[in-house]
């Protein structure tokens, strides 16, 4: 039945595509977060869906180019993603194992092909909105079910992602939660209707919930990292304060005496062998880099130590060299600074408020990435790449806003993303976004 109903919606919406090709974009995210295809016992498991969606996605893209804008806006994030892609193209064509590597590699630019597209249409708020949608509703979807879960089982099981995803393992999933938290706050800030408003945060809560029960601890470091970033950059700050220090507790509360002695092992690292497979897997990276420092040891490079590079750091740095390191961080921290340019040009504009929350927001997801993948090995996530997207695009509305009025107007507008913008505006969005 499961895989009936995927495939209904799949083939439901795939026409739709090719008159809005932006939709495709909805959909891939949909199958890329939520994997609803892995929930099934059938054919849809292995189902190629999403590669079907993006050639549908592009198909519909070629035939709609006369129809709207959609360009490729070169900012320094994507002038510096490009080069990222290139570099990694090189380090693969000069891997050490080949065989894994080009793979790998095919795997990452399917990826970055639809974040290319993603810069091409999600090109105003509503678009923009939708896509956060997507994204909140796939991940918090194992948010709410896993908060649940450790709730009624005490906590005594891990809290895990569908098998065969980004997210299948417990850590993955705990990183997962960590970024997608704060695009429910964005949310959340965003809705008009206080029963929407009370969902979203006790979405937040079970997903705070649900992290404790991955029993994660690297996902416990990127909470506390996030959680502390969160709150500096949210407005309405005790708003948000009050409940979490009523749920964190609670969630600790459920937490079995197994959660607290291995949540201790932080502190006592040296006597832990997952803690010393880590910090051999990172030497064994530092090694890669100083005997190849440009290109690394090209994608798979770990497989030849027996062990997974267990940080997003050491993974870029062992199997794309310092070069590739550089540009992996030059890509987080500009989209960082992207966000405060946004918030900062946008202080008087109140009916820009939308803009720096979500910016905020963003830019709080990316510190929970940074923080948790600290200790694994997710560097090609797609989640973390379309994040970068999305801060591009809502520059590009932003810029096009104050173009039209300018950073100093105080006028009190709006909030909702579905209102038509007054008639002294223009039209920021086709008939297609609805």
């Amino acid at each position: 039945m499961r895989d009936l109903f995927v495939t209904a919606v799949v083939l439901g919406i795939l026409p739709l595509i090719l008159r809005a090709p932006y939709i495709g974009i909805l959909l891939w995210s949909w199958l890329g977060y939520m994997n609803p295809h892995r929930l099934a016992y059938g054919f849809a498991v292995t189902a190629p869906f999403a590669q079907i969606t993006a050639i549908v996605t592009i198909i519909g893209l070629l035939i709609n180019l006369k129809k709207e804008s959609m360009k490729v806006p070169w900012s320094r994030e994507v002038i510096v993603l490009l080069m990222f892609v290139i570099w990694m193209l090189i380090s693969t064509i000069d891997a050490h194992y080949p065989q894994f590597a080009w793979p790998q590699f095919t795997k990452v630019i399917k990826i970055q092909v639809m974040i290319v597209l993603t810069l091409m249409l999600i090109n105003t708020r509503p678009r923009i909105h939708h896509v956060v949608w997507i994204i909140a509703l796939s991940l918090g979807f194992y948010g709410i079910k896993g908060g649940i879960f450790t709730l009624t089982t005490g906590g005594g099981s891990h809290v895990r992602g569908p098998n065969g995803t980004f997210i299948g393992g417990n850590n993955e999933i705990a990183l997962a939660l960590i970024m997608t938290i704060p695009l429910m706050r964005y949310l959340q800030l965003q809705a008009k209707q206080r029963w929407l408003q009370l969902g979203l945060m006790g979405a937040m809560g079970l997903s705070v919930v649900s992290v404790f029960g991955t029993q994660s601890r690297g996902g416990l470091v990127g909470l506390v990292v996030m959680g502390s970033y969160f709150f500096l950059k949210s407005r309405n700050k005790f708003r948000i304060l009050l409940p979490f220090l009523l749920i964190a507790p609670l969630g600790l509360n459920f937490m079995p005496q197994s959660w607290w002695d291995r949540m201790n092992t932080i502190e006592t690292y040296e006597e832990d062998q997952s803690a010393n497979e880590r910090l051999d897997a990172w030497k064994y990276a530092i090694d890669k880099a100083v005997e190849e420092p440009l290109t690394g040891g090209g994608y798979s490079t770990f497989i030849a130590h027996g062990t997974d590079a267990h940080s997003i750091y050491f993974e870029v740095l062992g199997e794309h060299g310092f070069v590739g390191l550089g540009l992996f961080l030059a890509l987080g921290a500009l989209t960082l600074l992207t966000g405060r340019s946004i918030n900062a040009s946008i202080k008087k504009r109140k009916d820009l408020v939308w803009a720096s929350d979500l910016s905020s927001m963003i830019q709080v997801s990316l510190a929970g990435y940074a923080a948790c993948g600290a200790f694994l090995g997710l560097a090609y996530f797609d989640f973390f790449y379309h994040l970068v997207a999305l801060m591009v695009m809502l520059k590009v509305v932003v810029d096009r806003e104050l173009a039209i009025i300018g950073p100093e107007s105080t006028i009190a507008g709006d909030t909702s993303v579905s209102e038509k913008p007054p008639s002294r505006f223009k039209p920021m969005h086709s008939i297609a976004d609805g």
